[in-house]
C-alpha cells in the first residue's frame, strides 16, 4: 500500500507541475496558441510520466531503506541520531557568528553556502563520533540501557536465574565460579536451603557439622562479595517432603537453571525438563587433554598393580600409571605419556619416565 501511496503522490505532484508550468511561457508565446488548456493537460501527461519514473526510484530507495534500518542495531541508530543532533547543534552554535558579520550583498550567498557546508561537515562528523564511541557514551549515562533494549527486542536472552542446592553450596567451587565470572544471572538461595544447612550445622554428627558450617561459611562470603546477585527466596512447598523435588518444583516455578553437583538430583531434573548446570560437568570439561608423547612433571606416589608401575595424580585427580616407575616412588619426574584410558570412574592416563623413552 505504501509504495502505491509513493509512486501516486510523485505522478500527481509531477502533473500539477506541469499543468502549471504553462504559465510560465511569456505571454507573447501563450497568445499564438490556440488552445492553451489542451497544452496544459498535455504537459500534465508528460511529466507524469516523469513523476512515474521518479516515483519508482523513490520506491525503490525507500524499501532499500527500510531493509537496511530493519537489519541496523537498535543501539546504532540510536548512537547515530544522537551524533546527528550533536553534530547539527554544535555547527549552529560554530556558524552562528558568520551570519553577524558584514558581508556585502554581493557575498551574501556565502552566508548559507557556509551553513549547508558547516551542518554537513558536523553531521557527518557527529554520526562518524557515534559509530566509534556511541556505545561507551550510552553505557556511561545508563550501563544497563543496551542490554534492557536488546532484551527487550529479542536480539539478546536474559541470563536465567541460578537455583543452588546444598551440596552445590557446601562443594565451594560456586564461589571460584562466580569470581571468574563463568556464572552468569542471579544466584537464588532457596529459603529450605538455608534450613538444610542449619540442620546440618547443629547436628551431633561431627562430619556432617563441619559441612554444614562450611557451607553457612561459603555461603556468607558469596553474599558479601556479591550482594547485588545472591538472593534469599522465602518460597517453600509444605505439601512437598524432600529438598530435592522442592529445588526442581522451584526451578520448573521460575523458569530458571538448578546449580547442582549432585548426580542422581541432575538425572530427575532432566527428566522434569528442568535445565541443570552441574558443576562436575564443568570440571570434567575444563580438565587438560593429555594427548601420547606430551610431557607431565609428575610425583610418584605409590606402587602400581604390577611390579614396575608407579602412580601418581594430576592437580584434578586424574590417576596417572607409569611403567617402569617403582623406582622413582617419593621423586618427582618428568613422565611422557603414551596412551589414555576413560573408565567409569574416570579418566586414566599411561605413561613413561622420559629418561627411559630417551635412553631407548
Amino acid at each position: 500500500m505504501i509504495d502505491a501511496i509513493i509512486i501516486l503522490i510523485f505522478i500527481i505532484a509531477a502533473a500539477g507541475v506541469g499543468f502549471d508550468s504553462v504559465d510560465l511561457l511569456p505571454v507573447e508565446v501563450q497568445q499564438q496558441i490556440s488552445n492553451i488548456e489542451a497544452l496544459r493537460w498535455l504537459a500534465a501527461g508528460f511529466t507524469s510520466i516523469l513523476g512515474l519514473a521518479f516515483g519508482l526510484v523513490a520506491q525503490t530507495t525507500y524499501r532499500r531503506l527500510e531493509n537496511r534500518i530493519s537489519t541496523t542495531p537498535i543501539e546504532v541508530i540510536l548512537t547515530r541520531a544522537v551524533g546527528l543532533v550533536i553534530g547539527l547543534l554544535i555547527a549552529n552554535l560554530m556558524l552562528a557568528p558568520i551570519f553577524l558579520l558584514p558581508i556585502p550583498k554581493e557575498l551574501a550567498f556565502i552566508k548559507p553556502m557556509t551553513a549547508i557546508l558547516g551542518s554537513v561537515v558536523f553531521s557527518f562528523m557527529g554520526v562518524s563520533l557515534a559509530d566509534t564511541h556511541g556505545r561507551t557514551f550510552l553505557r556511561l549515562i545508563n550501563p544497563n540501557s543496551i542490554e534492557t533494549l536488546l532484551v527487550a527486542e529479542g536480539t539478546l536472552q536474559a541470563a536465567s536465574t541460578k537455583v543452588v542446592d546444598t551440596s552445590c553450596i557446601i562443594d565451594g567451587r560456586i564461589e571460584q565460579l562466580l569470581h571468574t565470572g563463568f556464572i552468569e544471572g542471579q544466584i537464588l538461595i532457596p529459603q529450605f536451603v538455608l534450613q538444610e544447612l542449619q540442620q546440618l550445622a547443629d547436628g551431633s554428627n561431627d562430619q556432617k557439622r563441619v559441612r554444614g558450617r562450611r557451607g553457612l561459611d561459603i555461603l556468607n562470603r558469596m553474599q558479601e562479595s556479591f550482594p547485588k546477585r545472591i538472593l534469599i527466596h522465602s518460597a517453600d512447598y509444605e505439601d512437598i517432603a524432600t529438598v530435592d523435588a522442592k529445588l526442581v518444583h522451584l526451578a520448573q516455578e521460575i523458569n530458571g537453571t538448578l546449580l547442582t553437583n549432585d548426580y542422581n538430583l541432575s538425572k530427575v531434573a532432566n527428566l522434569q525438563k528442568v535445565t541443570i548446570l552441574n558443576v562436575n560437568d564443568i570440571a570434567q570439561a575444563i580438565r587438560p587433554i593429555y594427548l601420547p608423547g606430551d610431557t607431565i612433571d609428575l610425583k610418584i606416589l605409590k606402587l602400581g598393580k604390577e611390579p614396575t608401575q608407579g602412580v601418581g595424580y594430576l592437580e584434578d585427580g586424574t590417576m596417572v600409571v607409569v611403567e617402569e616407575g617403582k623406582e622413582y616412588i617419593g621423586e618427582e619426574l618428568s613422565v611422557v605419556v603414551t596412551s589414555a584410558l576413560q573408565t567409569s570412574a574416570g579418566r586414566m592416563i599411561f605413561a613413561k619416565p622420559q629418561s627411559v623413552i630417551a635412553s631407548s
